[in-house]
């Protein structure tokens, strides 16, 4: 079993430190956060052995959840892996490129992994989708919140939209190759509502809206494809896939059928997969010991964090036009 400690013991912290603990594939070691108080109170609540410095953290350990607020990724990442550890990051990956490309370069030079946690790859209703993917030419997302004063310390594009900027990038094969975008502060110094469209070179285009001062929440995405549309709601864990085939010479008493100008009769059917139910934070944490342990290569990898990351920006940046 990998030994594995938790920097960072807040909401998505002490989820994390729970969903480790019970996992067959880590031991916890336990937990370092730079509040003293709250440190205190979860090792006394639930029992975590708790770190005084992150340095004796990372001693004890194989493997470093940094599950601190994103301005501290880099610092704690570039301590752990400089000391030879395994480092599995919250998203996004950290608060700037530079500084996420440098983790990419400290990892590769001292032979560790690193993992992002873009929990929604994980979800279930899209892993059972992923396969059907195939070329979409147009996407649609729309992840709407209610509004939650955690988070609004960044705009909602690195808050929300990163989660789908994310999800798009692993199913669209091609470079960016345009982005225009609007964001509107409404209650934050940032913006709480954005919408993107992302161009990209093989000519898919990707729309996103997000907003995290909606009257109810919603994450659904729409792929759309030849012969072929994809939904998934990220939220209720539920997706559907409408495809189309050439129409019978004698069809059914029930098949759906369409014909257009040309005179092409084509036939509806759905082929919904089954949705796996699943703990997401726990399987991105478990996948995760496993490229450790089988030294294969991470489903998100720091790479991934990073294009993702990038896109965003060019998304912000498009704010300030």
């Amino acid at each position: 079993m990998l030994k594995v400690g938790v920097l960072g013991a807040g909401h998505l912290g002490k989820i994390h430190l729970r969903l480790l603990q019970q996992s067959e594939k880590y031991e916890l070691v336990g937990f370092y956060d730079p509040n003293q108080e709250n440190a205190e109170k979860v090792a006394k609540e639930f029992g975590y052995k708790k770190f005084d410095t992150i340095a004796k953290l990372i001693h004890a350990v194989d493997v470093v959840d940094i599950v601190t607020p994103t301005l501290s990724h880099y610092k704690c990442a570039k301590v752990a892996i400089k000391s030879g550890k395994h480092v599995f990051l919250e998203k996004p990956i950290s608060n700037t490129v530079e500084e996420a490309e440098e983790i990419i370069a400290l990892a590769k030079e001292f032979n560790v992994k690193g993992q992002v946690g873009h929990v929604e790859r994980f979800n279930p209703a899209f892993k059972s989708v992923k396969d059907s993917i195939q070329n979409p030419m147009f996407i649609e997302t729309h992840r709407l919140a209610e509004f939650n004063p955690r988070g609004t310390d960044v705009p909602v594009v690195l808050d929300l939209m990163i989660h789908d900027i994310d999800a798009i990038l692993s199913v669209v094969k091609s470079p960016v190759k345009n982005i225009n975008a609007s964001g509107v502060s409404v209650i934050s110094d940032t913006p709480d509502i954005a919408n993107a469209r992302i161009e990209f070179e093989n000519g898919c285009v990707a729309n996103l809206t997000s907003s995290r001062i909606s009257l109810k929440n919603m994450r659904k995405s729409r792929f759309f494809q030849k012969d072929a549309y994809i939904s998934v709601d990220f939220l209720e864990k539920k997706c559907e896939v409408v495809k189309m085939k050439d129409a019978p010479e004698v069809p059914g008493d029930f098949d759906m059928i369409l014909q257009n100008a040309e005179g092409v009769k084509k036939q509806i059917y759905f082929d919904n997969p089954d949705v796996e139910n699943n703990n997401a934070i726990l399987d991105e944490l478990e996948t995760f010991a496993d490229a450790i342990n089988n030294d294969t290569t991470p489903i998100v990898t720091l790479e991934d964090g990073t294009d993702a990351l990038r896109v965003a920006y060019q998304i912000i940046d498009c704010f300030k036009k």
